[in-house]
Order: structure tokens, then C-alpha cells, then sequence
């Protein structure tokens, strides 16, 4: 029996990455790029077969019309992803490269024959591992929160498959819409900006010492000057005890779980006594977000910004509607005319905002 290669995979949120780049193109037509870990790493000419262990790449491979490159993905998007398998309903074709736990199989990755791996910048040993035992090169990349470096990461993947056009134009409009968003609120005094208290991953005390969506729509993320709970991480816990003495102006609640797993709710959060004393709660200023959920889909990271853009300030996008200006946007970077509505229905996004 042949033995089977498993490297187990551990993809933190980590912060302060570098920024992606090319650095050369050789005369032969390959690449020569540094990724998120600032690793230099060398890619042929023309990537034709590409293996995607990491969910936000896996999304804009799609969304660059290059899908059908794919030969291999991950556990995450075959089982977690809501919306992949209409997103790209091809998906089911293709072999799962890791298993429970991202488990990444290295023997089946060689079996596919890639040009390309795109992988999480987890900790760089395990990354130049998969790279030294398959002999394919790897490229860690990962945004991780930070809405420019998302429009970096997809003109570099645009230009690594090729599809430069095509990236430039998704950039271009992503850029875009954001600059409109900071552009309307630019003036937004500090003292007029609401004061955010965001419940992520599950737990009410778990929080995002850093998220762009709230920063870019003019909030106050409270959590800001917080240690993270791992050096170069972006969560951290927090005590019951600071939420209260902080009396948020507005509690974000992690959406992107479905409704039957969702161990933290508005209406928990509502109900929670401990809770009874903020503003947040006796006003009934809890609402759901999308919050960072296997990586980032650069669609629904537009989508959260400008849904919190109106949320914290109505006055200022008094035009905005969720349902409409998603399917917008999902048709725009996945060419679904129903893809947010499709979310929508998964995640009850239509209970999202009360009365």
C-alpha cells in the first residue's frame, strides 16, 4: 500500500502580510513573484491546471472567467462555501485536495499534475514544504482583511493565469465603488461615526481588531487598540464586562453562519440580561453582518461595505437596497443574475435589517 502525504493546514487570519507582487517576467515568458509571506517564487509562462487551497483564490479564479483551469479544490468549498456550487457549478467535477481539518493530500495534488498551487499563508514551513515535496510551485496569498490588498491580490492573480483584462476590470469597479463609499463619508465628523462592537466566529466576546468594511463605512470599531490574542492575528477576546463598559452604539453579529448553526443571534444578543444596560440593546441596534468567513469572496466584501455604509449612516444612502444592489454586484464578478438573492435565501439576508 502506498503511503499517503498529509500536511495539516492551519489558515490563521494573520495580519501585516506583505503586499503581492511581480517582480520579473523572463525572456521565456515566466514569472518571477513574491507572494503574501514575501516568498519569491518562479511560475511558468502559460498556468493551465491549477489546484486552489485557498477559498478567497479559488473565488477569484472563477470570478476571472478561469474556472475551468481548476483540477483540484479544497474541502472548505466543496463542503462550508454557501454559494460556490452556483457560483461554479462545476465544482462537483473536480477531486478534493484535502480533507477534515484542510489536511492537504499531497499525492493526490501530484496525481492532478498542476502548474499552480495557490495555498493560505499559513506558517511559511508548511507552505515551502508542499512546495519542496511536489515540486510545483506555490503561491500563499490572502488579503486578510485588508480591502486593498484584495485589489492587489486580484490583479496578481488576473496577471499569473493570464486574464489581465479581465482583472483590471473587477479592480477597477471594486475600487471604485469603495472610493465612492469613503468619498460620501469623508466628512463624517469622528464624534458623528457610530461606535461598533463586532461578535464574530461564534462567540460573543470574540471580536476583529481590524475590519475594513466598518473603518471604510465610518464606524468606530471599539476593538481597535486591543491586543490580538496571537501576535499578527486580527481576533481577540474580550470580557463581558469591557462590552458593557464600552455601551457600543452598534453590535455587528457574524452572518455568514447558517441560521441553524448560529451559536451567537440578534435575538440572543437581545435577550442576553447581562446585555440590558447599552444603548445597543435597548434600541435594538444589533444587526447581522457578513463578517470574514473562509477567507474573503471579494463580492460579498463590496456588498458589506456599502450595507454598512448604510447602516451606520441611512441619511448618507438613502438609495440603498441589499437584495438589489447584491445581485447587482454577484452578477458583476460571477455573471449570476440571482447569485445574491441565492445567498439571501441560504442566509435569511431579507430578517437582516428590523424595525
Amino acid at each position: 500500500m502506498k503511503k499517503r502525504l498529509f500536511v495539516l493546514v492551519f489558515p490563521a487570519l494573520l495580519a501585516g502580510l506583505a503586499s503581492p507582487s511581480v517582480l520579473s517576467t523572463a525572456q521565456s515568458g515566466d514569472l518571477t513573484v513574491k507572494d503574501s509571506l514575501d516568498r519569491t517564487v518562479v511560475i511558468p509562462a502559460k498556468v493551465k491546471r491549477i489546484v486552489s487551497i485557498q477559498s478567497e483564490i479559488t473565488r477569484l479564479i472563477v470570478a476571472l472567467g478561469a474556472g475551468d483551469d481548476l483540477v483540484g479544490i479544497d474541502y472548505t468549498m466543496r463542503l462550508h462555501d454557501h454559494l460556490f456550487k452556483h457560483i461554479y457549478p462545476e465544482e462537483s467535477r473536480l477531486p478534493l485536495v484535502s480533507m477534515a481539518e484542510n489536511n492537504v493530500n499531497l499525492e493526490t495534488v501530484v496525481s492532478l499534475k498542476p502548474d499552480i498551487i495557490f495555498a493560505s499563508p499559513f506558517e511559511r514551513q508548511i507552505v515551502d514544504a508542499i512546495q519542496r515535496k511536489t515540486r510545483i510551485p506555490v503561491v500563499a496569498l490572502a488579503s486578510l482583511g485588508d480591502v486593498s490588498k484584495l485589489a492587489d491580490e486580484m490583479r496578481l492573480v488576473g496577471r499569473i493565469l493570464g486574464r489581465e483584462r479581465r482583472a483590471e476590470e473587477l479592480s477597477a469597479y471594486f475600487t471604485g465603488a469603495v472610493g465612492l463609499v469613503r468619498e460620501r463619508l469623508k466628512d463624517v465628523p469622528r464624534d458623528k461615526r457610530p461606535r461598533v462592537y463586532m461578535s464574530f466566529w461564534g462567540f460573543l466576546t470574540r471580536t476583529p481588531i481590524h475590519y475594513d468594511p466598518v473603518e471604510i463605512a465610518a464606524g468606530l470599531n471599539l476593538a481597535e487598540k486591543i491586543i490580538p490574542d496571537v501576535l499578527g492575528s486580527v481576533g481577540t477576546m474580550v470580557k463581558i464586562e469591557q462590552i458593557i463598559l464600552w455601551d457600543p452604539d452598534l453590535i455587528l453579529v457574524h452572518g455568514n453562519y447558517l441560521p441553524k448553526e448560529r451559536t451567537v443571534t440578534v435575538e440572543s444578543v437581545l435577550k442576553d440580561s447581562r446585555l440590558a444596560s447599552l444603548s445597543s440593546v435597548r434600541s435594538k441596534r444589533v444587526f447581522y453582518t457578513f463578517g470574514f468567513w473562509n477567507w474573503w469572496d471579494i463580492a460579498e466584501v463590496l456588498l458589506e461595505t456599502e450595507y454598512l455604509a448604510h447602516l451606520f449612516h441611512p441619511d448618507r444612502f438613502p438609495e440603498f437596497d441589499l437584495g438589489r444592489r447584491g445581485d447587482a454586484i454577484y452578477k458583476k464578478f460571477y455573471g449570476l443574475d440571482d447569485g445574491f438573492a441565492k445567498l439571501s435565501a441560504i442566509l435569511r439576508c431579507d430578517e437582516w435589517v428590523h424595525d
